[in-house]
């Protein structure tokens, strides 16, 4: 059997449970969207689209304001863009409120840490805050895809700092904690870069909107891990694709207060 193209995604939920692997990518079977991915899909799309806001006119006196009220109205036109999307979840109004705000808190940290990085860049540099800004905006939603290890990801930003790269990714998770499926994702990052530019970065890390950035430093280690579990679904998906073969691992991840796994009525994993 031919290498399906993984993803970090892919990758992860494998290593999650094999049983809903072997239903999303092999049997392709539908998914529903979930507030989670919506309200994260926004907050990305804001991020990105906020780099795009001219920065011209502001000056010492209202570019705080300035970049702060610009996120804020970016973030509302994307959260009336997913509308729809938003709707077919059926949050009552108030739930709805709630994650609209709960967004928005965590956009705002961002953005008060985003002028601090412009007030340093300032005092550093000696540069003007259209020049700041210039210098803080990273390369963004890139595409790396590697046919010599048949994966690719998407990264949401690529920043040159000095004489080094980093990359970063945003995430809405509460916890403030690079757990071993961030570290994967963030390792598959280092080793596309680093196929396709000759290097690796200096650094990798994430961005917790209900937090700070948090940074690892990318060593041979962290290659070979990405290396390893990219390795090891290969071997399993181009040997078999019989669902007997991928066995289901039952955790509170099946089902719990709130929801259940998009393949819970299918699996049945808690009949007898």
């Amino acid at each position: 059997m031919a290498k399906r193209v993984e993803s970090p995604s892919s990758i992860n939920t494998f290593k999650q449970c094999k049983r809903k692997y072997y239903y999303q990518y092999i049997e392709k079977l539908p998914t529903l969207s979930n507030i989670h991915q919506v309200r994260g899909n926004i907050a990305h799309s804001a991020l990105e689209l906020f780099y795009d806001i001219d920065s011209s006119k502001f000056n010492e006196d209202n570019y705080e304001q300035k970049f702060k009220s610009s996120l804020q109205q970016i973030f509302l036109q994307q959260w009336v863009k997913e509308k729809i999307r938003l709707d077919k979840i059926g949050l009552s109004k108030d739930r709805e409120r709630f994650y609209f705000e709960e967004t928005m808190l965590m956009l705002m940290n961002w953005g008060n840490h985003f002028v601090n990085d412009i007030k340093t860049t300032i005092e550093k540099k000696k540069v003007s805050i259209p020049e700041a800004f210039q210098i803080l905006t990273p390369i963004r939603e890139q595409e790396y895809r590697s046919t010599n290890y048949s994966v690719r990801g998407f990264i949401d930003a690529i920043q040159h700092v000095e004489e080094e790269v980093h990359i970063i990714d945003y995430k809405t998770n509460s916890k403030f904690d690079v757990k071993n499926s961030i570290r994967l994702q963030l390792a598959i990052y280092s080793l596309l870069y680093q196929e396709k530019h000759g290097k690796a970065p200096s650094k990798v890390g994430v961005f917790f909107l209900r937090h700070k950035l948090k940074m690892l430093s990318v060593d041979e280690e962290l290659l070979k891990l990405a290396q390893q579990e990219i390795e090891l679904i290969h071997a399993h998906t181009t040997t078999t694709e019989a669902i007997m073969d991928y066995s289901r691992t039952i955790t509170p991840l099946c089902k719990w207060s709130t929801g259940q796994c998009d393949f819970y009525k299918t699996c049945k994993p808690h009949d007898n």
